[in-house]
């Protein structure tokens, strides 16, 4: 089975297409949350995601503000003017669907499960080494793909000994690359470990690079291909400017932060 998996759309609908565009051969895609917020189309997003022949979406933070499930404390200003545009934004109908969208952790098959933010709870953030090793720890499947950090990222748990009981943490060892560089770029994925992997934000890169990141994951080959796609940045950040959104959001897109 090949994966496409996306995260982090935030609106930028010319990101997204790029993305599906390009993304070759698959069978599935996973969408790992937060489709709105950010940007000037989330009803076009909704609908291009809702129109996908075959997926699996999760909901992220900011489409539980949007759908009125949370409010937007906790929000710093500008994801707050944001949002309180894309929840006026929406149709009723977009409303409804975002709201029904289910949480994370969800399994997928036997290898993989998804998250927003971890598996531990949907609105965290994994930045850091401890964070990682709690949510590998959570995990209930031996690839756990997640979002919400806008950053690529890899997370592997392996043992120094032999494998004996699953539930004996000791002689782990952590290997961490954060943020991912070069691209594409082929993570092949050995039996012996378990995996916290972050593919990127689709429409909102915070690794300096401003190219739209997704994730090819293939089950049989049994590995997570990383994948960055140019789009039309300009028509973007011309739409935002258009709809009245804080000009700074459309400025970040040309340098993927």
């Amino acid at each position: 089975m090949r994966y496409l998996v996306i995260s982090d759309i935030h609106g930028n609908l010319e990101a997204l297409e790029a993305v599906l565009a390009a993304a070759g051969a698959h069978d599935r895609v996973l969408v790992l949350g937060d489709l709105v917020g950010y940007g000037a189309d989330p009803n076009a997003v909704i609908e291009r995601v809702r129109a996908l022949p075959s997926s699996t979406v999760i909901r992220g933070n900011h489409d539980k503000v949007a759908a009125g499930i949370e409010t937007v404390e906790g929000f710093n200003r500008l994801a707050r003017q944001a949002i309180e545009w894309t929840a006026a934004t929406l149709t009723a109908e977009n409303r409804a669907w975002l709201a029904g969208l289910p949480a994370g952790p969800l399994d997928v098959d036997d290898q993989i499960e998804i998250c927003h933010g971890t598996p531990f709870d949907e609105d965290v953030y994994v930045f850091d080494e401890l964070d990682a090793l709690r949510s590998i720890d959570a995990a209930s499947r031996p690839f756990c793909l997640f979002g919400h950090t806008h950053v690529p990222a890899i997370f592997r748990v392996g043992r120094s000994g032999a494998a004996e009981d699953p539930g004996d943490r000791s002689g782990r060892e952590l290997d961490t690359t954060a943020p991912v560089r070069g691209f594409p770029f082929r993570l092949d994925l050995d039996d012996r470990s378990r995996y916290l992997l972050n593919c990127g934000a689709v429409g909102q890169p915070r690794d300096l690079d401003a190219r739209a990141a997704s994730g090819l994951f293939d089950s049989e080959a049994r590995c997570l291909t990383f994948v960055r796609t140019t789009y039309d940045i300009t028509a973007a950040q011309d739409k935002i400017v258009q709809a009245g959104l804080p000009e700074v959001l459309a400025q970040r897109l040309a340098v993927g932060r």
